[in-house]
């Protein structure tokens, strides 16, 4: 309480809010860091491809998981807790995939970087919006967004470089981000807590996906598009590196991991946009820049062409940005203050299931009719579910900014 009043006697610029940005793009990028390392761990270890898109799944089962079950924790406990707890399962994942001996570290270093995803989706968001000023909430949305993909798309770069260029490719990026999770964590400490009465350490109580009623109207057209958004992100994060791989003869691991860079690069992009073009109608017109993306994807898996795959990530993750800030930006400005985490919370369930579920039908349907054709049913489906969502936002626009 006295914090919270601290805080609120500085005036409109608030300190603190790009620095939880940052500690939100640190734990992010931990989460993706394995994505241009699963092609070594199937030669190291042995497994299909369908076991990579299973491994994944089981960090997007995690995520979905912590969110229905502590997804509002942080209203009632306060924001650093519990960006604090998630810098510690970011730290046990990085030591899990350390001590790797075979499939079973994999699976728990994937399953406590999920569980760090999900706290971090919720508690990081609400605190870099709330951490900002009257003055400064539209950039403290862009920053929160941005810090989001930015560090999914961090993470793969860096373990990329670091795997291809240095001797220790399985050790040295987990070392290295065990290193910025305790810079991450001093940081945290040191932010003002904005939580006006939080409880100590209360019960949790599962919420199920609980969406205020006064949010539903905004939260059908922004899930839909986020859902279909994420699958697209999914494809990248999951498979991408193996069709570079496998059908473009791609094994320069920096380079898969500069591709799947370049997907949320685009993503930070488009979200640069959505605030120019308004919340409303960025919805709409991102579900179309994703919809010319996921078409040049496909186009890259008929042609086999690395350059058509680099242009779909650009494109499609631009598409991506747009309508996941703006569906961002129209949920957290509807949701009432005592249930904005709980709220952000469940939008990230229908992203997380978006990101996790399509995957491993392309990880099924590869070991029926291979990588390339399980990429082009994927990515139809994908684009029916964009053209979808992006008409019932464009004929039923939510209310918002």
């Amino acid at each position: 309480m006295v914090r919270e009043h601290a805080l609120n006697t500085r005036g409109d610029r608030r300190p603190g809010y790009l620095a939880a940005a940052v500690v939100f793009a640190i734990g992010m990028a931990g989460t993706t860091l394995p994505t241009p390392l699963y092609g070594l761990y199937q030669k190291q270890i042995g497994f299909s491809e369908l076991m990579v898109t299973v491994v994944f799944a089981v960090y997007a089962v995690a995520v979905i998981t912590v969110l229905l079950v502590v997804g509002n924790y942080s209203d009632k406990v306060g924001r650093r807790p519990v960006l604090l707890c998630a810098m510690a399962l970011s730290a046990a994942s990085a030591g899990c995939f350390l001590l790797e001996r075979g499939l079973p570290l994999l699976f728990a270093g994937r399953l406590l970087s999920g569980c760090a995803a999900g706290l971090l989706s919720g508690a990081a968001t609400a605190a870099v919006i709330e951490l900002a000023g009257p003055a400064q909430k539209a950039r403290a949305g862009f920053a929160a967004t941005a810090a989001n993909m930015g560090g999914l798309g961090c993470g793969p770069l860096l373990s990329g470089l670091l795997a291809q260029y240095t001797p220790w490719p399985l050790t040295l990026p987990f070392w290295v981000h065990l290193g910025l999770v305790t810079m991450a964590s001093g940081i945290t400490w040191f932010l003002p807590e904005t939580v006006a009465e939080p409880k100590r350490w209360p019960r949790p109580t599962p919420q199920g996906v609980a969406v205020p009623p006064e949010v539903r109207s905004v939260f059908v057209p922004a899930s839909l598009a986020a859902f279909a958004g994420f699958a697209l992100l999914g494809l990248f994060t999951a498979v991408a590196p193996s069709f570079a791989t496998q059908t473009l003869g791609v094994h320069n691991v920096a380079v898969t991991g500069a591709v799947v860079f370049s997907v949320f690069l685009a993503s930070t992009f488009g979200q640069s946009l959505t605030q120019r073009i308004g919340a409303r109608r960025a919805l709409p017109v991102g579900c179309g820049i994703l919809i010319a993306g996921l078409l040049l994807v496909a186009s890259s898996l008929v042609a086999e062409s690395l350059l058509l795959l680099v242009l779909g990530a650009l494109c499609g993750g631009t598409g991506q940005g747009l309508a996941f800030r703006a569906a961002l930006t129209l949920i957290s400005s509807a949701a009432p203050a005592e249930h904005r985490g709980g709220t952000i919370s469940a939008f990230f369930v229908v992203a997380y299931t978006g990101i996790s579920v399509p995957v491993v039908g392309v990880g099924a349907i590869a070991t029926w009719l291979g990588l390339r054709e399980a990429g082009l049913v994927f990515t139809g489906c994908v684009l029916l579910l964009a053209a979808g969502a992006g008409t019932y936002a464009a004929l039923r626009p939510p209310p918002g900014a």
